[in-house]
């Protein structure tokens, strides 16, 4: 088994996510929600989602930066900055930077007459309207319509279930559980990385 992390499913898990945003999540978290990064037990990284602005003009900004060393050599670096924007809780727009062991992505999203225009490092493309970016911190995505990659802008091939209060299931390309409180926040992760890595996201 290799020690270094999959970039592809290591991905869609930093990135680190429309249906109307619940009004709790807001008053749950209103300045943000903070994250410890662990691989196989060990922290290699933060993960931070910071909000401004309400259910009629909410901006979200994500930060998340990872590096997974064998001894003390570094054979990973991970950064992940996304500003995401919705009004009356609907998907509007979305910029993310990434740098993954020194290779830069960019990705623009924004919401047009017909749908989702996304310009990403593999081309234009245009999705539907229901489409949002994985972004975890909002389970009402998960209720329906697809998801797209917003560190490489492509669709997900993946399927999502709720299968108990405040746990959803994504599998397909991604194997992930995320877990909410009764107000709606997000409180932890845990998923699988190709490589069999076990990937969980603690809230501090």
């Amino acid at each position: 088994m290799s020690e270094r992390p999959a970039p592809h499913r290591r991905a869609i898990l930093a990135c680190g996510l429309v249906l109307p945003l619940m009004p709790a999540l807001a008053r749950a978290a209103p300045k943000g929600l903070t994250f410890a990064v662990f691989r196989n037990g060990t922290k290699i990284g933060e993960h931070h989602v910071s909000f401004a602005g309400d259910g009629a003009a909410l901006t979200a900004t994500t930060e998340a930066t990872m590096t997974v060393k064998i001894g003390p050599v570094p054979v990973f670096r991970y950064l992940h900055r996304a500003l995401e924007r919705r009004t009356d809780g609907v998907f509007t727009s979305l910029e993310t930077n990434t740098t993954t062991n020194g290779k830069a992505e960019h990705v623009v999203a924004e919401r047009t007459g017909g749908g989702i225009r996304v310009d990403c490092p593999s081309g234009k493309a245009t999705f539907s309207a229901d489409t949002n970016p994985m972004n975890h911190w909002n389970q009402q995505i998960f209720a329906g319509g697809p998801l797209f990659n917003p560190q490489t802008g492509r669709l997900l091939k993946v399927r999502t279930a709720k299968v108990a209060p405040g746990h959803w299931t994504i599998r397909g390309e991604a194997e992930i559980d995320d877990y909410y409180d009764d107000s709606g926040a997000w409180q932890s992760l845990t998923g699988k990385l190709d490589d069999g890595s076990k990937v969980e996201y603690r809230r501090v």
